[in-house]
Parts: structure tokens; C-alpha cells; sequence
């Protein structure tokens, strides 16, 4: 059963609640490069998104809040338990090329494609480094949520310069700060 989340004004979504979801935890690290470890870096990019978005006013749901092993399926059911909602995944990238670099947003759904275009500009406009731009994903969370959803990818922890600002709080709050602020330009209050 899909719900939808209806559309308002030239092609914003009206939602009260955003689902946070912080990639990997507990025994899966996910990627680790140059140091740092994916997990850690979702859960702190993820409490941080949450603080900005319930000071604005929004309901705040987080699939977790500590190093914990959660499955994927999980992580969409727990999404799916809420009406007017929208999904957020926080990931970081890697790649055995350590010369790629920058940051993507990947949807599936034509309204989840709506939540990842104001995203990926502000993080386009926000963030140093490269535009990867949006796409189509397949990912068991985007496919398994019944909202619109988006999987971001906030810079590749395998090349050296971006795991250097990434390893930052400083840069990571700016990651929260603007992913914040593409969510906030895609909704419409309901």
C-alpha cells in the first residue's frame, strides 16, 4: 500500500515529519577509510540534522540513536509507522579510486525525487566539493518506504581531502545545516 504525500504549490511536498535514518551501526561499520568509520559519522551528521529540524518546528524520528545494528527492512518500517513523513538517509561514500570525490543524493520515486533536488543544491551550495548530482536507486530503504525518500551520500571518506573535512564537527554541522535547509525548501506547511 502506498501513501501519499500530497503536493502542493509548483511541486512542494506538505509533511510534518522527517525520519532520520543514520546508515550502518552496531556491527556493520560500513565503510572506513582514512581513519574514520562510516557509522560514527551518519549517527553524529544524524543527531545533528535532528536538532536543526525539531528547532524549526518539525517532528523529529530517528531509526536509531546509538551504535546499534538495525536491518535495513527495519529501518523502512519504522519510517512507514508515520503519516506525512519524509525519509532521510545519511550515508558517506567510498570508493577504491581514491581521487573520486563529492556528494550525491539518490532517490526512486518521482516525490522522492522532489525531497532529493532542493537537497542536493543546498548541499551543492552549502558544501565544498563536487556535485554528483541525483539518481535513481534502487536501495532496500528508498524501495521498502512508503514516503518520499532520499539516500544521501555526503562525500567519499576514501579520498584523503574530503575524509579531512569530514572528519571535522565543524564541517559535519555544515552537512546537518544543509541538509536542513533543502528539506525545509521542499516542504510546504501543511
Amino acid at each position: 500500500m502506498m501513501v501519499a504525500v500530497p503536493i502542493s504549490r509548483a511541486g512542494s511536498l506538505s509533511f510534518s515529519t522527517v525520519v532520520v535514518d543514520a546508515g550502518h551501526g552496531g556491527a556493520d561499520g560500513g565503510s572506513v577509510w582514512n581513519g574514520l568509520i562510516e557509522k560514527k559519522l551518519c549517527l553524529d551528521v544524524a543527531l545533528r540534522l535532528e536538532r536543526i529540524l525539531k528547532a524549526k518546528g518539525l517532528r523529529v524520528v530517528m531509526t536509531r540513536r546509538t551504535d546499534a545494528t538495525m536491518e535495513l527492512s527495519d529501518r523502512a518500517k519504522i519510517a512507514n509507522k508515520w503519516r506525512n513523513a519524509v525519509f532521510v538517509s545519511i550515508h558517506f561514500n567510498a570508493n577504491r579510486n581514491r581521487s573520486v570525490s563529492g556528494l550525491q543524493t539518490f532517490y526512486r520515486s518521482s516525490r522522492g525525487r522532489m525531497l532529493a533536488s532542493p537537497v542536493q543544491r543546498a548541499m551543492d551550495r552549502d558544501l565544498t566539493g563536487i556535485n554528483r548530482g541525483i539518481a535513481i536507486a534502487n536501495f532496500k530503504v528508498l524501495r521498502e518506504t512508503i514516503m518520499p525518500a532520499i539516500l544521501i551520500e555526503a562525500g567519499f571518506i576514501s579520498n584523503r581531502t574530503e575524509a579531512s573535512r569530514c572528519g571535522s564537527a565543524t564541517h559535519r554541522q555544515k552537512i546537518a545545516q544543509a541538509i536542513a535547509s533543502g528539506i525545509l525548501a521542499a516542504r510546504t506547511h501543511p
